[in-house]
């Protein structure tokens, strides 16, 4: 049984990502006993910045600065790690578009077990670990039992767990640059081209009603931007309702769209991708109203509501106006 554990953590100009301390939760659910280590790599101040900030939720966090590593490359961090980490670690990475790209290979590299996209955790004896994720677009949640007797590479999926309640630590700062290998990388960073903005920027929206496949037809919109107009919300959709061309790929959230940081965030029939849920930041209150109620977005809801959106958004529009 590992005692043990390494939290991967992402950030951007000198932020921590919200799943940061997401993995600290997991982590705990694990093992509560086991130390949990913060690995933060980049370069320069920005880097100092979110170590320090790493060390108020984690007792111990490794600091990897080189010049190598100011963009996130998976195929240089994934030799990185497997060149400091100790044997049989476990290693937790949020389930996001980087996360895919670095685990797999990593576990190759520790001849570790991988497990994507964890939901839940179940428990840990001996060296068997009992996870839930989810398949077939989150209609069906499979329970898995893994062997991780040498090691493991787990990638959790942010805004399961949320840390509420996670104890201020006063924890200790680790540089570990000195004792990192740099590789060559067969490909490099060019620039970061940002999502164009159209006539609603969602980014900065407080409230936010997202429409999904629920919707049905481009004609039933309305009815989504009526109430977002009662609620003094702006308007936003999951990817579908983008590839069909309905709205513009600006109102987009998720990994391949916008990343939105609202007080309130509507999901009307969204069933709640982690590619779609990993476009929401900043611990939202979410509504979500779903006739499925398999839907994986009642997991992360505040308020869940099994209705027909077609149904269900012009009686709320109608009740919000008469408030």
């Amino acid at each position: 049984m590992t005692d043990q554990i390494f939290a991967y953590i992402t950030h951007k100009n000198g932020v921590a990502d919200d799943s940061a301390l997401e993995l600290s939760v997991a982590a705990g659910k694990i093992n509560a006993d086991a130390a949990v280590t913060a690995i933060v790599a980049g370069a320069g101040d920005s880097l100092s910045a979110v170590c320090d900030e790493m060390a108020k939720a984690y007792p111990t966090v490794w600091k990897l600065d080189n010049d190598a590593l100011a963009y996130p490359n998976a195929e240089v961090i994934r030799n990185v790690l497997a060149s400091i980490l100790p044997d049989n670690a476990m290693v937790l990475v949020p389930h996001d578009t980087f996360g895919m790209d670095l685990s797999p290979g990593l576990s190759v590299k520790m001849n570790a077990a991988f497990i994507s996209d964890v939901v839940d955790v179940e428990g840990l004896s001996d060296n068997t670990l009992t996870i839930v994720r989810q398949e077939y677009g989150g209609q069906v949640s499979t329970h898995v039992a893994a062997d991780i007797s040498s090691g493991a590479v787990i990638n959790v999926r942010p805004g399961v767990f949320q840390p509420d309640d996670i104890a201020a630590v006063s924890g200790e700062v680790v540089d570990k640059s000195d004792d990192i290998e740099i590789t060559d990388a067969k490909r490099r960073f060019l620039e970061t081209v940002e999502a164009e903005v159209g006539d609603v920027d969602i980014t900065k929206s407080d409230v936010l009603v997202s429409v999904g496949r629920g919707i049905e037809d481009e004609d039933n919109l309305e009815i989504a931007f009526d109430l977002a107009k009662a609620m003094g919300a702006d308007v936003s959709c999951s990817r579908p309702i983008v590839d069909a061309k309905w709205m513009e790929k600006s109102r987009q959230v998720g990994t391949s769209g916008q990343t939105v940081k609202p007080k309130v965030y509507l999901a009307a029939g969204i069933s709640g991708s982690f590619q779609h849920l990993g476009g929401l930041k900043g611990n939202p209150f979410i509504i979500a109203i779903n006739k499925n109620t398999k839907a994986p977005i009642f997991q992360v809801a505040d308020v869940g509501i099994e209705a027909d959106i077609l149904d269900f958004l012009p009686e709320l529009t109608e009740a919000i106006e008469e408030l």
